[in-house]
């Protein structure tokens, strides 16, 4: 027999229902099928480079539509957010600050990995043929693996605590 018990507490914090969060989950899955799917497509076919005229043009043009994509899960995920019951334990200015903490770091990371990959580094533009001099090692390399996944999880959790 299966314990059923941490779940139904789970679904009563939860509104899995919300048309609001079915959309932000919707949206979280999306958006890296997208992106991996079409930069795969262009790594065999070079199609967009071919319809763009070059590789940066095309990179610059698939991290645009990325980023208007990150918009709109952000978008969704805030109205989910507004949308679900909240738990009375963390309606306080600790949990409050603890979320605008890890927000906060989560934020470095980001802006961080951005610094160090550059535009076409950070949109995928080694499937366009655009490859960096040397891996980068730098902060916040030097920290984490993958601090621009780990960053953007940082945000929402800390999102979602404040």
């Amino acid at each position: 027999q299966v314990d059923v018990t941490a779940m139904v507490q789970l679904f009563g914090y939860v509104d899995v229902t919300d048309s609001g969060f079915i959309a932000a989950v919707l949206s979280i899955a999306f958006n890296p099928l997208f992106w991996n799917v079409v930069a795969r497509w262009e790594h065999k076919t070079r199609a967009l480079s071919q319809v763009f005229g070059s590789p940066h043009a095309a990179c610059y043009s698939l991290g645009a539509v990325i980023l208007m994509l990150n918009c709109v899960r952000s978008h969704c995920f805030t109205e989910a957010m507004k949308n679900q019951p909240k738990l009375e334990g963390l309606d306080c200015h600790w949990a409050y600050y603890l979320g605008l903490a890890i927000l906060a770091v989560g934020t470095v990371f980001v802006i961080s990995s951005f610094l160090a990959l550059g535009f076409t580094g950070t949109f995928l533009g080694d499937y366009f043929g655009i490859l960096m001099e040397a891996k980068v090692t730098s902060f916040p390399f030097s920290v984490l693996d993958n601090p621009m996944y780990w960053g953007s999880t940082a945000i929402y959790l800390g999102w979602s605590l404040m």
